[in-house]
């Protein structure tokens, strides 16, 4: 099973650990679309200030980002679900899983990127400020500039199996999973269930326990029909919508969950 997450908006400090290795990360088939988005925003970074806050959509009190991309060769890197902070992870908790959960994270679980296109949990890297919707003077949108290089590496990274899409629409026009593989790809929608509306902190911190509940569970579902049962096993109500016969689409779940927390 491979999980597509989100990266959160903020993140944990660097810290002093050893600085970013580039040739250490997984998935190395996306090495060079990642060293032309780090020399473009090490270098946006390093020049004009406001330039920086304008193009990376930084508020005045999120000034201080820019240095700290200004600084991504050298800063501290520590494993990606560490520095990953926010609502999805604190419900995760990736810290607090017991030895079993925390291997099946290792394996299961993708962090999407606009700067590294995606990590797994353990890959090192230093904490940074670059949303998939940046539009970087030299490469353009981001979302565009992974699509190619996602496009060759994903497929083999998801193999034969579940491929659960926790993903916001940003990250997700990064790349979108196509033919027989789309058939085994389920997308995930929380809704509070008195309105069957969205609510943005309630969607995120639920799918995080669900990931959460999947990792303890070490339930390996081998498509989204048996991911629905597992959910329901693990006292989810899910309603599910197949693609019936319209290849190239993904299954979508609704999540219903009664109170908001």
């Amino acid at each position: 099973m491979l999980v597509l997450l989100p990266p959160s908006e903020g993140k944990a400090a660097s810290g002093r650990g050893a600085p970013l290795k580039p040739e250490s990360l997984s998935l190395p088939a996306l090495s060079e679309a990642r060293a032309a988005v780090l020399d473009e925003l090490v270098g946006l970074c390093q020049g004009d200030e406001e330039k920086a806050r304008e193009v990376l959509g930084l508020s005045e009190g999120l000034r201080g980002e820019i240095a700290k991309n200004a600084a991504l060769r050298t800063a501290g890197a520590r494993p990606a679900g560490e520095i990953y902070t926010g609502v999805l992870y604190d419900a995760l908790g990736l810290a607090t899983l017991d030895a079993a959960a925390r291997r099946r994270a290792r394996q299961w679980l993708l962090v999407f990127s606009g700067l590294w296109g995606a990590v797994r949990v353990n890959d090192r890297i230093p904490s940074y400020r670059c949303s998939m919707g940046v539009k970087l003077p030299g490469l353009g949108a981001l979302g565009t500039h992974w699509r190619g290089p996602m496009a060759s590496a994903l497929p083999e990274v998801a193999g034969g199996g579940l491929v659960l899409d926790l993903r916001s629409s940003a990250y997700a026009a990064a790349w979108r999973p196509k033919g027989e593989l789309a058939g085994r790809t389920a997308t995930v929608r929380v809704l509070h269930a008195p309105t069957r509306k969205v609510v943005s902190h309630f969607n995120k911190a639920t799918k995080g326990r669900i990931v959460r509940s999947l990792l303890e569970a070490g339930a390996a579902p081998a498509g989204p029909a048996e991911l629905v049962e597992a959910l329901r096993d693990l006292g989810y109500v899910v309603e599910a919508e197949a693609p019936g016969g319209s290849a190239g689409r993904a299954w979508s779940l609704d999540v219903l969950v009664d109170e908001i927390h």
